[in-house]
């Protein structure tokens, strides 16, 4: 992904100068934190469950200290800066057209553990957007679990040349929760989850939610490209790998060796890919409705 030279996002907080216990968390969780990471992904809820469920496995954390960014971590800051800045700008151009106003969110990048508006934000509980204070939360490491505990074809880090797309694509998704929240979607998926007769009519709104991110993804990288000429041979596929990680398919296969379609809360990894597509290939937000992807679901 060609990155560099474009507008930074003045809407991005790097926390990662505060190092200490928050680390310990991710490693003293082991092979569960990172299964809790993958699977609590991209949801957008209260994450302070799992922050308890994790600090009981690591035993808490330890004061925090100051230090200074590594040379990596000051480039990886101003990779997320740049991205946060397109999705500023593809987002508020496609709300000018469609007579309403953008609103930009925020961005935390953090190590272990932080606050958030929804309550504790923990490596364990991987990237996610806050509704309450309109922020998406982002710890980095995230990126090597997926990638060396779920197969995510990615590359290891972003460096001075190339970004990795695959995090770009997560970084969409999020905003794509926020474009919901301030559409009033998200709304309307908690109402009708309060309605559903069953588990599982929830969960179908659920995922409904969760493509419509990933295909708001798709939109957000046919208009990226468009302007900014930004993608490389390599990146698309770079997503969709990421994409086909998450899948509730493919993560319960992994976890317990079979597949419970009844419990999926984001989707198949067949469904994510899709959406991401359909939203890349077209451009069209139309044609990505909660409505629609809702009735695909039947």
């Amino acid at each position: 992904m060609q990155w560099k030279g474009r507008r930074q996002s003045t809407n991005v907080e790097d926390r990662r100068t505060m190092s200490g216990g928050g680390k310990a968390a991710l490693g003293g969780g082991g092979i569960l934190v990172a299964v809790l990471a993958i699977y609590s992904m991209f949801s957008g809820n209260d994450t302070s469950f799992l922050q308890n469920l994790v600090q009981g496995i690591s035993g808490g954390s330890a004061p925090t200290e100051q230090r200074e960014l590594t040379a990596d971590e000051l480039n990886q800051q101003a990779f997320v800066k740049i991205v946060l800045a397109d999705t500023e700008d593809v987002w508020g151009q496609l709300f000018q057209q469609s007579g309403q106003k953008y609103k930009d969110p925020h961005l935390v990048i953090f190590s272990g553990q932080t606050q958030s508006g929804c309550g504790g934000a923990d490596a364990a509980v991987g990237p996610f957007y806050c509704p309450a204070d309109m922020t998406v939360y982002f710890d980095m490491n995230f990126f090597q679990e997926l990638k060396t505990q779920f197969g995510a074809k990615m590359r290891n880090q972003v460096d001075g040349e190339q970004g990795d797309f695959a995090v770009a694509y997560v970084i969409a998704h999020e905003i794509g929760h926020h474009v919901q929240n301030l559409l009033g979607t998200s709304s309307q998926e908690q109402r009708l989850a309060q309605q559903a007769r069953s588990k599982a009519e929830a969960n179908r709104y659920s995922v409904a939610l969760e493509l419509q991110a990933d295909f708001y993804a798709g939109i957000f990288t046919y208009y990226d490209n468009k302007i900014n000429n930004m993608l490389q041979a390599g990146d698309i596929e770079g997503a969709i790998s990421a994409a086909q990680a998450v899948g509730d398919d493919a993560i319960q296969k992994r976890m317990q060796g079979y597949v419970v379609p009844e419990s999926f809360t984001h989707g198949s990894s067949e469904q994510r890919v899709y959406w991401f597509k359909q939203g890349y290939q077209n451009g069209n937000p139309s044609l990505g409705t909660y409505e629609i992807i809702l009735k695909s679901l039947k």
